[in-house]
């Protein structure tokens, strides 16, 4: 589901990325409210980003029932596990689909806000590499997303059942309404930002954290497959993208640091500023 219209982010990550950068180096406890004005402004915009491209998708769906269909027979030839199989397990017990559809509607967008909160105020060394892993990520996966494929709940005839649709508890409208996108199902979203998650925090946190962050990671890929919201292949391609984004990070991180140093002002050696500044002294009039 779209929690906020991404004009009405946008409108709120503007003045905060704004006042945020204008209350830079203010005092160490503005700067720290600065800090997290900005990264909650970046956050926003990468929210805006997310339903923009949701609202773009929905103008490309020629081809989506085909694509879903190939991602199938895919599957068949990889031996991949049949989402039937797995989805049948629970259909008879309707208080666990029930909490699955919720899960599915409700806790994708808080799960990534509480994530990066606590990232920022528990982890602050860690918190700049996680975020841009996930802006980039986010990004790869909406660029593939333009070319549409149709999740698992549109082909009954395999066996598939809308578990939204049968409880009443949907979260898409008719295709070309606005919401959510239904037809960006390649790769999955859910998958990539519940494993990220349980990566960051795996690798960040202590204790039972890590157990949070992993628990989220099994319930979501869990979720999206047992309410025939994705494929498997969803997911598999989602975790292939967060592991090149992982791997690319140091080069991208290399790259920021080499045009910083390209566009910046050359520092002037002291010795040479002073001298300088002493024969510019001398040609005053009256030096």
């Amino acid at each position: 589901m779209d929690w906020l219209p991404w004009k009405d982010a946008l409108v709120i990550s503007i003045p905060l990325l704004v006042v945020g950068g204008a209350l830079r180096g203010r005092g160490r406890k503005v700067g720290a409210v600065a800090a997290f004005m900005r990264e909650t402004g970046v956050v926003m915009a990468l929210y805006t980003l997310w339903t923009f491209m949701g609202s773009l998708s929905l103008r490309h769906v020629d081809g989506a029932m085909s694509h879903g269909a190939s991602v199938w027979h895919l599957e068949r030839v990889l031996h991949l596990p049949r989402e039937p199989s797995l989805q049948g397990l629970f259909m008879g017990h309707e208080g666990i689909v029930r909490f699955f559809n919720q899960y599915y509607a409700w806790a994708h967008v808080p799960a990534v806000v509480a994530f990066l909160v606590w990232l920022f105020l528990r982890h602050r060394d860690r918190y700049a590499e996680w975020r841009t892993t996930l802006a980039v990520l986010t990004g790869l996966c909406f660029t593939i997303q333009l070319v549409p494929v149709a999740p698992p709940r549109m082909y009954p005839g395999l066996g598939f059942v809308d578990t939204g649709v049968a409880f009443g508890e949907s979260v898409y409208g008719r295709l070309g309404d606005p919401g959510p996108a239904q037809l960006g199902a390649m790769p999955s979203v859910h998958i990539a930002w519940a494993v990220l998650i349980g990566w960051a925090v795996a690798a960040a946190g202590r204790g039972r954290w890590r157990w949070v962050g992993l628990g989220h990671t099994a319930l979501t890929v869990l979720v999206v497959v047992a309410t025939a919201n994705h494929w498997w292949l969803d997911g598999i391609v989602a975790v292939g993208l967060l592991a090149m984004v992982r791997l690319a990070l140091p080069g991208f991180h290399a790259l920021g640091r080499a045009v910083r140093a390209a566009v910046a002002p050359p520092r002037p050696v002291l010795g040479v500023a002073l001298a300088g500044d002493e024969a510019a002294e001398a040609h005053r009039p009256g030096g």
